[in-house]
């Protein structure tokens, strides 16, 4: 059987596409198949962060993992919006974790410090009190006890994103199908089939980039992906003098001005709706830090489902019973987007695992105990 691409990536959210803008860069044929309007979609509800400070607790392979990404993204945001003319207000100046207490600062200056033994580095960060974090944001509020600053963080606009990829992945020649519902993936001798309703296509390679619906198609070709729900809502106001000139971990100003509030987590199964209770807990918090805020209205509330395995970490898993079956799937696409599109893109075309990524095999979660 002839394929009809080299790779199929079934997903168009930020993982999937930037898996496959890599892979298209390189000279494979490529087409994404996305889903339909109603499917659940992370990336639409992405706050934006790009952010490495403590990513990597008790996994120093994530924390390498994610650092380098966030090198790369000035790179990779200049080649996008050199290809489509997307900006995709890429800002890193380094980001803040405001505490509210001084044990709060400490445990996290704690961590850190650990973290830096395990990668036998001085961990880029510094903390500071409050009058060092007002002279980086004098709006900061008194009832704070102040930060915890890492070098490395930065934000940017996750739609912008999405689009420049999508945009860019169609002028290197990828091919993009909406609406697009995957029933069947079958591992034949030379090429996979895959049938969506009354469409069908080959191709040699099948990457599976389809968020929680992983879990379910993965076991055609064998993979066993646990990934669950873990809902995120947030706030977003109207437009404000710029003010906020450091992301933080769950307020953040972009581009356009307004301000974006986030930071909860909850295992409340396939719900993405939003409740009164988390929004009047976020706001309360964001107001605390920033005060100013109490009198700006917000405007609009979502909440989205964030794609979660059981450690936290990412699932990159090549089938062992259909080899040429991919599954990719993390929570933090827009952060580790420059290397899916890069070394992860190049470990699917050419087999050559890239440093660093050994240990999120979903083998870890089989493991035999008798």
């Amino acid at each position: 059987m002839q394929a009809d691409f080299d790779t199929l990536v079934v997903g168009g959210g930020v993982v999937g596409l930037s898996v496959a803008y890599g892979l298209v860069r390189a000279g494979d044929t490529v087409c994404v198949l996305d889903g339909q309007d109603d499917a659940l979609r992370a990336s639409r509800g992405n706050f934006g962060l790009i952010w490495v400070q403590g990513k990597g607790l008790g996994n120093p392979d994530y924390a390498h993992w994610t650092m380098q990404a966030a090198q790369r993204w000035g790179a990779f945001a200049a080649d996008l919006e050199a290809l489509t003319g997307v900006d995709v207000e890429l800002r890193q100046p380094g980001g803040l974790t405001v505490g509210v207490d001084d044990d709060a600062l400490t445990a996290s200056s704690r961590k850190l410090d650990a973290l830096g033994t395990a990668l036998g580095i001085a961990y880029p960060y510094e903390r500071l009190d409050l009058q060092a974090l007002r002279e980086r944001i004098p709006e900061i509020g008194p009832a704070v006890a102040g930060a915890i600053y890492c070098p490395l963080d930065g934000h940017v606009s996750p739609l912008r994103t999405l689009r420049a990829l999508t945009q860019g992945f169609r002028a290197l020649g990828g091919r993009h199908e909406s609406g697009v519902q995957v029933q069947q993936i079958e591992c034949l001798d030379s090429a996979f089939r895959v049938q969506a309703g009354d469409r069908r296509y080959h191709a040699r390679r099948v990457v599976l980039a389809a968020g929680l619906s992983n879990q379910a198609l993965a076991l055609q070709v064998g993979l066993d992906i646990p990934v669950k729900p873990i809902r995120g809502q947030l706030l977003v106001s109207e437009r404000v003098a710029p003010f906020l000139n450091y992301p933080c971990h769950d307020v953040r100003q972009t581009g356009e001005g307004v301000v974006q509030i986030g930071g909860s987590k909850e295992d409340v199964g396939v719900d993405d709706g939003t409740t009164i209770e988390v929004m009047a807990r976020i706001a309360a918090h964001a107001v605390r830090c920033f005060p100013l805020l109490s009198d700006v209205n917000m405007v609009r509330t979502w909440g989205a489902l964030r794609v979660m395995s059981p450690d936290g970490y990412p699932i990159y898993q090549e089938s062992a019973r259909c080899p040429g079956a991919f599954a990719v799937t993390c929570h933090s696409g827009i952060t580790l987007a420059p290397v899916h599109a890069g070394p992860l893109a190049d470990w699917i075309r050419t087999g050559v695992r890239p440093m660093h990524i050994e240990s999120f095999k979903a083998d870890r979660f089989h493991v035999q105990t008798h």
